[in-house]
């Protein structure tokens, strides 16, 4: 055999051994560079949001004009529920306010302008020194996007071909892969769980709070006032809509039980000012006092009242939303506001 047909033979037989997963991962596409969607892959697994939504933000056409921030909580909100707003959701799986401003500059850079709107949804157990002091940002993934190749090599991974395998079966089967899967429409589902197995993730979820989120370990970064600032700050020509997020009537008796009102006021307070408003839905209202319907585990909401959250910020008609979930407090009313549901906390 001349060294001419080996070569040939060699370059064959790699193309025929890479040619497969590279075309497998491009078609199921887990890491939403902007494939074809099709009934075999509208199911994706949610491995890598932080990866996943900036791919699909920076290799896809980015035309939205309102971007949404938050945590896991917050990735349960349809993005297409909201009422005069195009809104990209890019919450991901604990979100740091330290993430925001490079979270904007991303969306602002592939847009090629500012953002009408900007969204956040704020957890009061982020405002503590430990998951808020550190300066985690995009940027180290925006670096990785823009590395020769990066595209191309991603696709060539046996552990993508991994995800691609199981988004397949999934999609296949009309099945689920994880607590939180996707559609190709970056929109998030769960599974309605059974309320016995509910009870005993809020019981976990409860005890997991007053250990690691509430307890002694807790202190209030006093810097998280000036974070919330530097984000308005570096979007002057954006409408910024806050909007705190809801948990169950149980987790906020343990933060109540575990000494953490006060600091639960003064966030309450420091968002207020950075931003003149917010839309409260972490208080005792019909929608934390139904875990059963509206939890999965005491701090993590059902799809149905991510829908609440945008029609109420939006401004859109909804029968089926309780009027007192979702108020909207103001430098004017807060002191009234904070006074009444004092009188709440002290009948939990």
């Amino acid at each position: 055999m001349s060294n001419k047909s080996w070569v040939i033979k060699t370059l064959l037989i790699c193309f025929l051994f890479i040619a497969p997963i590279y075309s497998f991962n491009y078609f199921i596409d887990p890491l939403w560079f902007g494939g074809s969607s099709s009934e075999f892959n509208d199911v994706q697994l949610a491995f890598n949001e932080r990866q996943q939504k900036a791919n699909h933000i920076a290799f896809q056409p980015f035309e939205h004009d309102t971007v949404l921030l938050g945590s896991s909580r917050s990735t349960y909100i349809n993005q297409h529920d909201f009422s005069g707003y195009d809104v990209y959701n890019f919450a991901v799986s604990n979100m740091s306010v330290q993430e925001y401003k490079s979270y904007v500059d991303l969306a602002k850079q592939e847009r090629g302008k500012d953002m009408k709107a900007i969204i956040i949804g704020l957890d009061f157990f982020k405002s503590s020194v430990a998951q808020s002091k550190d300066k985690i940002t995009l940027y180290s993934y925006m670096d990785t996007m823009k590395e020769p190749l990066y595209r191309y090599k991603k696709l060539l991974s046996f552990q993508v071909l991994e995800y691609s395998w199981g988004n397949f079966k999934a999609s296949y089967k009309d099945g689920t892969l994880g607590l939180r899967d996707y559609d190709r429409n970056n929109v998030a589902t769960v599974n309605k769980m059974d309320p016995d197995v509910a009870e005993k993730q809020t019981e976990g979820k409860i005890a997991k709070f007053k250990e690691e989120f509430y307890g002694d370990t807790y202190i209030y970064n006093e810097n998280y006032k000036d974070i919330l600032m530097e984000v308005k700050q570096a979007n002057p020509n954006s409408e910024f809509i806050i909007y705190t997020t809801p948990i169950s009537t149980e987790l906020f008796k343990a933060l109540v039980d575990s000494g953490r009102f006060p600091d639960y006021e003064k966030w309450l307070r420091d968002v207020v000012d950075v931003y003149g408003s917010v839309y409260n839905f972490m208080d005792i209202n019909t929608v934390s006092n139904d875990l059963t319907n509206n939890y999965f585990d005491g701090h993590h909401f059902y799809p149905h009242v991510g829908t609440w959250i945008a029609h109420r910020i939006s401004n859109v008609e909804d029968d089926t939303l309780p009027d007192d979930f979702g108020s909207y407090v103001t430098k004017e009313n807060i002191d009234q506001y904070l006074e009444e549901l004092k009188q709440q906390v002290k009948e939990l």
